[in-house]
């Protein structure tokens, strides 16, 4: 069988890209930023991270979160009918 090609960031240049002016550059209040259980939060990726990312098909969708797991937390969102849970840093989330 034909090799698998690409990872979980494949096709996502655009999707993923910062401006110029903020390349490299994050937000240390976006990164140690608290939430509760029930706010409702939107995925908005911060690509210069890697830690806590979260599939490229969930950009842009909003969920709920569950719980704290370590420093990441788990948010629930609703994927076309199915109800799914993600573990997510918080510089990947933005309150709503």
């Amino acid at each position: 069988m034909a090799k698998r090609i690409g990872g979980m960031r494949r096709k996502t240049r655009h999707k993923f890209a910062k401006n110029v002016r903020s390349r490299g550059k994050f937000s240390l209040a976006d990164y140690f930023q608290t939430f509760k259980q029930g706010e409702k939060v939107c995925l908005v990726a911060e690509p210069s991270i890697h830690k806590g990312f979260y599939h490229p098909r969930f950009h842009g969708k909003t969920g709920t979160i569950l719980a704290q797991r370590g420093t990441c937390y788990e948010i629930e969102i609703k994927d076309v009918a199915m109800k799914k849970t993600l573990i997510i840093h918080p510089v990947h989330l933005k309150r709503i």
